[in-house]
């Protein structure tokens, strides 16, 4: 009988099981960054160019204390291997940068362009100095303590006109946070600082304009920037006839470029973009003035994508778009005033490959001549020669280890292949890439992207539960591109057992107007329904995905809030979460991150999508982790929701790490709990048993 009963036994077809979240899993994931270290060889080069400026040379590390050198003639297009006694010692001088996209102040220069004038304050208010008879002159009279004239003076190039900001002063809030356990004494130390949040009041900039002759102020109106968030990018006409500043509306549904009349003080909107949701001025704010054409260079999704378009600075007529197509601008690099064109970033511009590859491109004023310099299908990082006629172009994507080019930095010619990294040494300890993969968001037709993380013991025939790694904020893009040995907490945690994905939802930046837009006053959606989407259709195309109990979800920051907004309002799918150092209600967070995706003023939606709110409607599993020094989110937003969660009678663990700031889920002991946390809850086994 027991032979039989044995025989019989051995033929019934049994369900795959294995141990997961062992100490030896934990013990390999706490190990893989150090395992994949200094692994890939031949997978970057720094060029160091000749004196003339037409040959670099690199050295490429080969492991095991090995080097190999290597020049480069650009003029010939030749890659030769040499010894390192044949290298030059003189280097070429690195090209002039161009001027930076970024926020230019104008001139703050107190003296006069002319050298007769010098500008200050005194008291609250602004006054002159002749410098030849040492007078001084008061030209303004309103200025008070909180009403008060900024120390940034804006002469017009024939010195006949002064403009200085006067700003009324913006609310005071200050957070306490309780340092438990400092390090030099017993006592817990209360520490106070200043952060504002949604809804406070906020300075308000505005430009006063004078007439230095007549030592009086040219009134001008304030009808196009009454409510201001910011007045930046201030500029004179070189004709000093007009002076031009950036105006972006609180709320930030209206920004402007306007000019005042230096003689009579009218004020003109040049440019004008008045948005139905948000101006995504943290990141699509292009502003260049072209002082010799009388012209500027600016970024807008006017037509659905982030471009840019060339403007009369006079007129504020558009003369034409400089780009153009359903792809988006993600940044300017240089702008060649004298040849008219631009070298820029694109994001889309190749419909075969992963819209968010970024190309490096030119284009000319009027938009023609647009020539793309990068063609691998990657992500791309390119550097220029000191003369700009070249550039070293690097791309990867997360399975496809760095390929290196170089190429004419006008038509994007291949000049020679330079290198293709060395991943042998890395297959051999077992690395593994994670996978590509792409699946229809909400609507049935928008593509959705991200990867799929698997241990590096992966068997097909298992099971596995997954985990999401989310992080859902508009002010960019999270699924990684570009290729690298080890991809961090998301890999460690996969090594325990589980299948991790990072997916973009809309909400996320840097594809059109409209998937973006899903975050306007919406940051709780936090493209779940895409999410979901997409899971379920990797669990379609990979029976070894186990979603029959559902699936597990961490975040910081914003991730930490989104981890348990998915566990409120997905309940059946997000049924384990670790939420760390969360924004759980937009109202608790930075001012200028949460106003800029929620809006202003502040309305219902902000505590509709609160997770305070909504805290009730969690049945999973939960980890609140905070750090209770955390500067950048007020902690007592991630205490208000455990306060909810007690309220509401829910179970839940709440960690407080002592002396620690934001991210606290990424120290040693966050991550450690962390996985235990997804191995108790998810596996159902006990940790590193």
């Amino acid at each position: 009988m027991l032979r039989f009963a044995f025989a019989w036994l051995i033929l019934i077809p049994i369900a795959p099981l294995f141990a997961q979240g062992t100490a030896a899993d934990y013990e390999r994931a706490n190990g893989l960054a150090g395992l994949y270290a200094n692994k890939v060889t031949r997978d970057k080069v720094e060029p160091n160019w000749f004196a003339e400026g037409t040959k670099f040379w690199y050295a490429n590390d080969l492991g095991k204390g090995k080097k190999e050198f290597v020049i480069v003639d650009a003029a010939k297009g030749t890659r030769t291997v040499v010894q390192e006694g044949d290298l030059p010692k003189e280097k070429a001088k690195p090209a002039a940068a161009d001027r930076p996209a970024g926020r230019p102040r104008g001139d703050r220069s107190a003296q006069s362009p002319d050298g007769k004038w010098t500008a200050f304050l005194k008291g609250e208010n602004v006054w002159l100095r002749e410098k030849a008879s040492k007078e001084e002159f008061q030209l303004s009279k309103e200025g008070t303590a909180n009403d008060r004239y900024l120390e940034q003076f804006f002469w017009s190039p024939d010195s006949t006109r002064l403009v200085v900001h006067r700003e009324k002063v913006g609310g005071d809030r200050r957070v306490t946070i309780v340092e438990s356990s400092p390090r030099d004494q017993l006592q817990p130390k209360a520490q106070t600082y200043f952060y504002l949040k949604p809804g406070d009041a906020i300075p308000q900039p505005k430009p006063h304009l004078f007439d230095v002759a007549e030592k009086e102020e040219i009134p001008t109106s304030d009808e196009l920037s009454k409510n201001p968030w910011d007045v930046s990018f201030e500029h004179w006409s070189k004709d000093s006839k007009q002076f031009h500043f950036f105006y972006n509306q609180r709320g930030h549904t209206v920004v402007r470029v306007n000019a005042i009349d230096a003689k009579t003080g009218k004020v003109a909107s040049i440019v004008n973009e008045e948005c139905k949701t948000f101006f995504d001025y943290s990141a699509k704010l292009h502003l260049r003035y072209l002082d010799e054409t009388n012209e500027l260079i600016w970024m807008s999704e006017r037509d659905g994508w982030n471009h840019l378009y060339l403007i009369d600075s006079v007129t504020g007529k558009v003369k034409n778009p400089i780009t153009k197509g359903n792809w988006v601008v993600r940044g300017v690099d240089r702008v060649d005033t004298e040849k008219r064109e631009i070298w820029f970033r694109a994001m889309g511009i190749d419909e075969t490959q992963d819209p968010y590859h970024a190309h490096f491109c030119r284009v000319k004023f009027d938009g023609t001549g647009l020539t793309r310099l990068t063609t691998g299908d990657g992500m791309h990082a390119v550097q220029y020669s000191p003369d700009g006629k070249y550039l070293i172009d690097t791309y990867s994507r997360v399975d496809l280890a760095p390929v290196s080019e170089l190429r004419s930095a006008s038509e994007g010619k291949l000049v020679c292949k330079l290198e293709t990294a060395d991943v042998e040494s890395l297959a051999k300890v077992g690395w593994k890439a994670p996978e590509r993969f792409t699946a229809k968001g909400r609507d049935g037709k928008t593509d959705i992207y991200g990867v799929i993380i698997r241990p590096s013991n992966f068997d097909p025939g298992k099971k596995y539960r997954v985990i999401e790694d989310i992080y859902a904020g508009p002010h960019d893009h999270f699924v990684p591109k570009r290729f690298r040995p080890h991809f961090g907490t998301a890999q460690s945690i996969a090594e325990l057992g589980f299948v991790v994905v990072k997916i973009d939802g809309m909400g996320t930046n840097w594809r059109s107007k409209a998937f973006h837009d899903v975050a306007w006053k919406n940051i709780g959606d936090s493209g779940f329904p895409d999410r979901i989407a997409w899971i379920k259709a990797a669990a379609k195309e990979y029976d070894y995905l186990d979603l029959s109990k559902g699936v597990g979800i961490y975040g910081g920051s914003a991730g930490g809030q989104s981890t348990v907004r998915g566990m409120t309002e997905y309940p059946d799918f997000y049924t384990v979460g670790v939420a760390d150092c969360g924004c759980h209600d937009n109202r608790m967070d930075k001012i200028w991150w949460n106003e800029l995706w929620m809006s202003w003023p502040i309305g219902p939606h902000y505590a509709e999508q609160s997770n305070v709110t909504n805290a009730h409607k969690i049945t999973g599993k939960l980890l609140l982790v905070v750090g209770e020094l955390d500067r950048n989110v007020d902690p007592a937003s991630t205490m208000q929701v455990a306060n909810a969660l007690i309220k509401a009678n829910r179970d839940f663990d709440l960690l407080i790490m002592p002396s620690t700031g934001h991210g606290a889920a990424e120290n040693p002991y966050g991550r450690r709990r962390r996985m235990d946390f997804f191995v108790r809850n998810l596996m159902g086994a006990e940790p590193r048993k």
